[in-house]
């Protein structure tokens, strides 16, 4: 599939954010500190700053990393921490995402190093290649969307920059330099000498950023796009700082800066945001004059204008409800079709806040492309995320996708086990996976007490209980519910006697479907299988695609119970930039050769990048999509 990003340049403007350390200034952290090591010191901080940019339209947030190399942070003392920098200050930026529900991009921030490459400084071209590696892989791991070389001043601190990203990753690449009023870079190039550079180097965006206010910019962005054929990216300062009150402050007002955005959109630009000085209220006004260049439709009299986190939900019906038109299926689809079809889903993470935008687009995205079911975690890792069930519920009735809740026994007693299924299967909720959880020790809240009045294999017989019309006690529960009961199994697991006893335990106690842990030897599937004298219940291949060779490594020594072969890792080391391509193709291959042995497949999204799981089935849905076709 076309990269996200790729693919939303095509579109109108993208919103970007303004400036970080404008508002980490704003917030009495002073100029001489390191504003990057504040992703290890104040991660509240950082994270705050991102959601206001996101509330205030933001649809492309920088990382907090635009010094986070090794030479800067030199100066700071924190030169043996530059991955870990980078990789916090990227997941801090995805957290902000998450809590606030928001569809984004998260773009890795790259900036000078600090010091010229030789002859204009002592760097060698080879050691600030490296520097410039060592940053990428940190903001790779992290998983950013995009990288953006920004406030670059040398071309040839840029094309190093470019070829040490690209030597890692195909992610898009922003290449932004910084320009003088006199329309040149400080090492005295112009536009026409930059853009014939940049036009032969593997870029997505060229841009300008820094140094200079809008109307200045507007001139920069003129001579780029007289050429180039590439998309443009603008980023200009709120104008030119003065010390007021022992501050600095950017007089250009955010009304000021948002009668630009005219001729800006005119003159090409796709990422249009703000550098120093800007702060969310320019992004508000920037976000409003692009959204009244597209003349958007007025809202009909009297179904008033809803706010992006509020979904609308049709309400929940019953089967003696007679007044309601709809009825609730006894079975779901997802059940009807169990092993009798091969089928795909998907996991789709809840996001950290209130706003269900985001799952609801991820929902909508893979419905469209044909996939059967989502699966709805329940705050993984034991972070706090949205209810499963709501999140689910809303999935189903607003886009009319098959979920599968997961559901753990660590955060609810016995009472509130049941009152929770009786309350999603009234909410029109079928699938539901049982699962015990993960402790709250590794999650946010380590204080936090873990329940687990029961563990998995009694949550089964739970909702096998309810399936008959009684509770976990053997009161009646009136008229029985229809859930289709699921498991997860582990073909990998270390005690392979104890896993197996657990899985038979299992379907003892009435689970109809299994999802096995992710899996990337087709042997490991077969000796389970032998194990088991064949499958029992339909069982999901678990697949979840390697990114990098840091990713493999990582999931392989300490993410408990996945099992990563040496082979996949020397072939994601040996891959290169090219590490997602390989992963995809991975599972392609190994879900190729056991599709005779499972009945489907479930896909978990890397940094999720959902895009990656459709690549890994687009062959298999396409292939499905033609013989409904032809049945027709």
């Amino acid at each position: 599939m076309v990269h996200p990003f790729r693919e939303r340049l095509s579109g109108p403007p993208l919103l970007a954010d303004g400036g970080m350390g404008t508002l980490l200034y704003q917030n009495g952290v002073p100029f001489g500190r390191s504003f990057d090591e504040l992703n290890l010191s104040s991660p509240d901080l950082v994270c705050s700053v991102h959601q206001e940019y996101l509330r205030a339209g933001a649809e492309l947030i920088e990382t907090n990393t635009f010094g986070a190399n090794r030479v800067r942070l030199e100066g700071f003392g924190h030169d043996k921490k530059v991955r870990e920098i980078n990789l916090r200050g990227t997941k801090l930026a995805r957290e902000a995402r998450e809590i606030e529900g928001k569809v984004a991009f998260v773009a890795g921030s790259i900036g000078p190093l600090g010091k010229g490459i030789v002859p204009i400084g002592n760097l060698t071209a080879e050691q600030a290649y490296g520097y410039f590696v060592e940053q990428a892989e940190g903001l790779l791991e992290g998983g950013v969307d995009v990288i953006i070389i920004e406030t670059m001043s040398s071309l040839t601190e840029m094309t190093t920059a470019i070829r040490a990203v690209r030597h890692i990753t195909d992610v898009p690449v922003i290449a932004s330099m910084s320009y003088t009023e006199e329309l040149r870079t400080y090492l005295g190039r112009t536009p026409d000498m930059v853009v014939g550079q940049l036009n032969e180097m593997p870029v997505d965006v060229i841009g300008a950023n820094c140094a200079v206010g809008p109307q200045v910019m507007l001139d920069i962005i003129q001579a780029l796009a007289e050429k180039t054929t590439l998309p443009l990216s603008a980023m200009p300062n709120a104008g030119v700082p003065r010390m007021i009150n022992g501050r600095f402050m950017y007089t250009s007002t955010p009304q000021y800066f948002a009668s630009f955005v005219a001729g800006f959109v005119k003159r090409g630009v796709k990422i249009l945001g703000g550098c120093c000085g800007t702060t969310p209220a320019h992004i508000r006004a920037i976000h409003d004059a692009l959204g009244a260049l597209s003349a958007p439709e007025q809202v009909k009299s009297g179904e008033g204008a809803q706010p992006d986190s509020v979904v609308r939900i049709k309400p929940v019906v019953t089967e003696d409800t007679a007044e309601l038109k709809d009825t609730v299926p006894d079975k779901s689809e997802f059940a009807k079709k169990l092993g009798k079809t091969f089928m795909v889903s998907i996991e789709l993470d809840p996001p950290r806040g209130s706003n269900p935008r985001k799952i609801l687009q991820g929902a909508r995205l893979f419905k469209e492309h044909g996939v059967d079911a989502v699966n709805v975690a329940d705050s993984p890792m034991a972070r706090v995320r949205m209810s499963a069930v709501a999140a689910a519920a809303m999935i189903r009735h607003n886009e009319g996708i098959e979920p599968i809740v997961h559901f753990t026994c660590r955060d609810r007693n016995l009472m509130g086990l049941q009152a929770d299924l009786i309350g999603a299967h009234a909410l029109g909720l079928r699938n539901v996976l049982a699962i015990t959880g993960d402790p709250p020790t590794v999650g946010d809240f380590p204080g936090a007490s873990g329940v687990y009045d029961v563990d998995s294999i009694g949550l089964v017989k739970i909702l096998t209980r309810l399936n008959n019309g009684q509770d976990f006690a053997g009161s009646s529960i009136g008229a029985p519910t229809a859930f289709t009961i699921g498991v997860a199994s582990n073909p990998s697991a270390t005690d392979l006697n104890l896993e197996l006893s657990r899985f038979q335990e299992k379907i003892r106690a009435g689970a109809h479907f299994s999802f096995t842990q992710p899996l990337y030897e087709l042997e490991i599937l077969e000796r389970f299988l032998d194990r088991l004298g064949g499958r029992p219940i339909p069982i999901f291949l678990g697949l979840l695609p390697l990114m990098s060779f840091r990713h493999a490594s990582f999931l392989h020594n300490e993410v408990p119970g996945i099992s990563v072969p040496q082979t996949h890792r020397d072939a994601m080391e040996k891959a290169g930039n090219e590490g997602a391509k390989v992963g995809v193709e991975l599972c392609r291959e190994l879900l190729e050769r056991a599709r005779p042995l499972v009945d489907g497949v479930y896909l978990m999204p890397s940094f999720g990048r959902y895009e990656t799981c459709l690549d890994v089935v687009k062959n298999l849905l396409a292939e499905r999509k033609f013989a409904g076709q032809i049945s027709r």
